[in-house]
């Protein structure tokens, strides 16, 4: 006779109640608390739905390596649930409670967070996908036409990302925090009207530096507008000592392509405000140049805060 079936699982929960499920073969845990039980077989994830359906407590689960590709665990409690390199694409974590849950190199692609608790939870190297779910869904409305839908999720989804960034952030991961915050800036400027003062500037910001978390951005931006200027006042023209420099059709490639590089000298010392005086802008190359020295000093200053930022993390 098996007396294991009338055994108890050993495991206690966060509150003191014992496992409600009996031991597996050997083990002093039942399947699902046993770390050695196989959890990666196509039934498991109907068996957990059921028991969520059920309303019974999934807390401390073994479910390493699970594939759990859509699974519906809205509101399950997976308190000190085991997920490693649990393949979770497209499930619903709805209101669940993974509160110091191991989810180190497990698959979140396209799951809906909103409302999940991760206080505790291991996050080293999950992969989060390309997209949010919400965001994801608000884009395809978007597209549809749906503005009113797409603003609600877009809403959606900057709740996840604020969420997931203080999250992070508590555990120093700040490539991660520094993702999600750029993503959480987006996301409420999606629920702008486009075009509008406040949506302008938000987007100029992300254009430049992210939001703050991608120097590399301000020299992209750095390096565009010195090579924009530098073709107006190719075009427009500037004063020399020889003369004016500009583009000129009858000018073999030689000497159009000389002339193009000393605009592009100009254009990178009026960009960094230093300005030596062997070049002068005249008619409208003046403006482009006010403007140019302008955002050239927000630039650098822009690039230097950054960069402090970021190195200080």
């Amino acid at each position: 006779m098996d007396t294991t079936k009338h055994i108890r699982c050993k495991y206690v929960g966060n509150n003191g109640v014992l496992c409600s499920h009996f031991v597996d073969g050997h083990s002093v845990f039942c399947f699902w608390h046993d770390v050695q039980a196989i959890k990666n077989t196509p039934d498991i994830k109907k068996r957990l739905e059921t028991l969520v359906a059920e309303g019974h407590s999934l807390e401390g689960f073994a479910l390493h390596h699970a594939q759990l590709q859509g699974a519906n665990l809205a509101r399950a409690n997976l308190m000190n649930a085991r997920l490693f390199q649990a393949d979770l694409t497209g499930a619903s974590l709805f209101k669940a409670n993974l509160d110091g849950a191991n989810l180190n190199l497990a698959n979140l692609s396209d799951v809906n967070l909103l409302g999940t608790r991760l206080e505790n939870a291991r996050l080293e190297h999950t992969n989060w996908g390309e997209f949010l779910y919400q965001e994801r869904l608000g884009y395809e409305a978007e597209k549809s036409g749906k503005d009113e839908e797409a603003r609600g999720l877009y809403g959606e989804a900057e709740e996840v990302a604020r969420y997931l960034t203080n999250e992070s952030e508590k555990r120093r991961q700040y490539d991660i925090s520094g993702r999600f915050y750029r993503l959480e800036r987006v996301m409420h400027r999606m629920q702008m009207n486009k075009f509008s003062r406040e949506w302008c500037w938000s987007k100029l910001l992300d254009v430049m530096c992210g939001y703050g978390e991608n120097a590399a951005r301000v020299i992209g931006f750095a390096f565009g507008e010195c090579i924009l200027a530098a073709v107006l006042y190719f075009l427009l023209g500037l004063n020399s000592a020889e003369g004016i420099i500009a583009f000129n059709p009858d000018h073999s490639f030689e000497t159009n392509t000389i002339n193009f590089l000393q605009c592009m000298y100009f254009s990178v010392i009026t960009f960094t405000t230093t300005g030596y005086g062997d070049f002068s802008p005249v008619g409208l190359s003046r403006v482009v140049a006010a403007v140019e020295a302008f955002m050239g000093a927000f630039a650098i200053s822009l690039f230097v805060v950054v960069f402090v930022r970021k190195m200080t993390q």
